[in-house]
């Protein structure tokens, strides 16, 4: 059949508020081909094996950061060994972090998948423009942004906003930071105790750290760009053990917004494919993609399949990257404290 095969969450926050969204990007696709929507792991599982069956030409999935792991998740363990197909992330969710740092175009699912089709009706899939990066498999999922302790501590703090947004993204960042700076305690600056082992031999010491961070894309949120050496090595994800301190740390969201590195008095800095990580309490608790996890015992990360992202869907058009947020705000340039 080929064509272009289009997954979505209906149970993301943005889809809740859009019922019809699945109908409408329906109709947009037309002939082109098909829209299914994954309830559970199990929808997901079929709909993969259907489109394997089908040799889609384009897997299209409408959702954000969390949607698109958990799809691709589903995807590698269906498609095995066999190359996925080249991916378009159509956006749609509260936090489109892996779409803003490979250069997808901003815009709404119904309006980037019609330019997807114009741009797939001249050639097929060979008249898409895409990018390739490797995911990361941490323990059983995919993905492309991993991070524990204040990182976690931080999407933890944004979740309990009812309505998620990046507005409220920027404004938890804001409020932690000038919390930091004034020497208030917050629940963001969570840190994380316990060593990492690293392929090579490369061991980072059990000790206290902000947090272990890792990345395939150099954003990490709001544009800043800490894994500026991503995509440098094929086959390799840049890990991070930030040892610094919350006030360090946010003097330092300058250099990070900035893509330049920490130095190492502030930071342990790596390109890896394979790292376990043991938390001195037995229990890791990480983020990837957005999404929260918690994993008891040593936590396993190695490179993942390599998979092509569409990030032009237009001839002639190339979008900007970043976030639309200013920055760096009074509050964190350097000399205020």
């Amino acid at each position: 059949m080929g064509g272009i095969g289009v997954v979505l969450n209906p149970r993301s926050r943005q889809n809740r508020r859009d019922p019809a969204a699945a109908s409408r990007l329906a109709r947009t696709l037309g002939d082109r081909g098909v829209v299914r929507t994954a309830q559970t792991r199990e929808d997901l599982a079929r709909i993969a094996e259907d489109f394997r069956k089908l040799k889609i030409d384009v897997l299209g999935i409408s959702g954000g950061d969390g949607t698109n792991h958990i799809t691709l998740t589903g995807f590698l363990g269906v498609y095995s060994d066999e190359p996925l197909p080249p991916i378009a992330f159509l956006r749609g969710g509260t936090m489109n972090t892996v779409a803003n740092a490979v250069g997808v175009p901003r815009g709404k699912p119904d309006g980037l998948l019609a330019a997807l089709i114009a741009r797939y009706n001249e050639r097929g899939k060979a008249s898409l423009r895409v990018v390739e990066r490797n995911t990361m498999r941490i323990d059983d999922h995919y993905g492309f942004i991993f991070g524990t302790g204040a990182i976690h501590g931080y999407m933890a703090e944004y979740y309990r906003h009812p309505e998620p947004n990046p507005v409220h993204a920027a404004s938890t960042l804001y409020e932690a930071s000038k919390n930091v700076m004034l020497g208030h305690r917050t629940p963001v600056a969570e840190r994380w105790e316990g060593s990492v082992e690293l392929s090579g031999g490369v061991r980072l010491p059990m000790r206290d750290y902000l947090c272990i961070a890792a990345g395939t894309v150099d954003q990490i949120g709001l544009g800043f760009r800490p894994f500026y050496r991503s995509g440098h090595v094929p086959g390799r994800f840049h890990i991070l053990g930030i040892h610094t301190s919350a006030l360090g740390f946010v003097k330092k969201l300058p250099d990070i917004w900035q893509a330049r590195p920490m130095g190492e008095e502030h930071t342990y800095d790596h390109l890896a494919e394979h790292a376990i990580l043991e938390a001195r309490s037995g229990v890791v608790r990480y983020v990837l993609d957005g999404d929260l996890h918690e994993h008891r015992g040593p936590l396993e990360m190695r490179v993942g399949p390599r998979v092509q992202i569409v990030v032009e869907h237009k001839a002639g058009i190339r979008p900007p990257g970043g976030s639309t947020f200013m920055f760096p705000p009074p509050w964190i340039q350097p000399g205020n404290s």
